[in-house]
């Protein structure tokens, strides 16, 4: 009997109908043009390719790596994060058809017992006004300007804490002081927040505050200006949300005092959903 190990080893081992004389850089077997592919010296095998495949070390995204990086020399991410997300919400109210808008504002009516929708409290920080590109330019200017400024001070943690109550104070300060038919957008209750924190922070820590007290004066007049369409209830709301949380961080800044913190801010986020639940047990109108 003739021995046709040699003759049929030129012939592609997934294919035993075509032959070939190209070998797979690493294992050695016989595969056609089809079977081949290129690598940095010869070609190699489909099963080759995939256990190259398997083994090689994953990559991440450029995005995700540049945020890490930020993280990990002290940069204000959520600051950031904060303002990218708020823009590209605005990107979208843009789109017809979306009505995003109406679908993330707040009114009073939606904290009624027949059109409860209460994720519209923070969600309406989140959105702005379409008709003047200066609302949320000028928010998110402030945002980058005091977020940079507590973020460090803070925290990540703790600012978004305090930025995410400040949020819902003002939406609770619409409730009780606005119109319940009037709708509200934008992140002026929350950067108020930070405006209030800011204010007693440095005030507590000796630092001068006057320069502080003229701008957030200066902003809540401007509030009450008619024809300005402002919601200084959301304002007002959010300044005093944010001055509360200051007030508990400051005073409760020792790392003993770390379950007291919580503890605080906890019990004042029950009162802010106990204000919301207002039309439950007062009068709607």
């Amino acid at each position: 009997m003739t021995d046709q190990t040699p003759e049929r080893s030129n012939f592609c081992y997934r294919h035993p109908d075509r032959q070939s004389f190209v070998l797979c850089q690493r294992c050695g077997r016989t595969i056609c043009g089809e079977c081949q592919t290129p690598a940095p010296v010869g070609v190699i095998c489909p099963e080759c390719m995939a256990q190259q495949r398997a083994t090689a070390p994953r990559t991440k995204p450029a995005v995700l790596t540049r945020v890490r990086s930020a993280a990990g020399r002290g940069a204000p991410v959520v600051t950031y994060s904060l303002i990218g997300i708020t823009l590209a919400i605005f990107v979208l109210q843009l789109i017809p058809g979306l009505a995003l808008t109406d679908r993330l504002l707040y009114a009073g009516l939606y904290s009624t017992p027949g059109n409860f929708e209460p994720w519209r409290m923070l969600t309406s920080v989140f959105v702005h006004s379409t008709t003047l590109l200066f609302h949320v330019l000028l928010n998110m200017y402030t945002l980058w300007i005091f977020g940079q400024l507590l973020e460090g001070l803070l925290g990540r943690g703790r600012f978004l804490t305090l930025y995410l109550i400040s949020g819902f104070a003002g939406s609770v300060g619409v409730l009780w002081l606005g119109n319940p038919l009037t709708g509200v957008v934008g992140a002026s209750g929350a950067i108020f927040g930070l405006m209030g924190a800011f204010l007693v922070i440095q005030r507590r820590l000796g630092g001068n505050a006057t320069q502080l007290f003229v701008l957030v004066g200066i902003n809540l007049v401007i509030g009450f200006v008619p024809g300005f369409n402002i919601a200084w209830q959301a304002h007002l709301g959010g300044l005093v949300g944010g001055a509360l949380v200051g007030l508990i961080f400051v005073e409760t800044r020792k790392r003993e005092q770390k379950a007291l913190q919580i503890g605080l801010l906890v019990a004042l986020v029950l009162v802010l959903v106990v204000l919301s639940l207002r039309y439950f047990y007062l009068p709607a109108f």
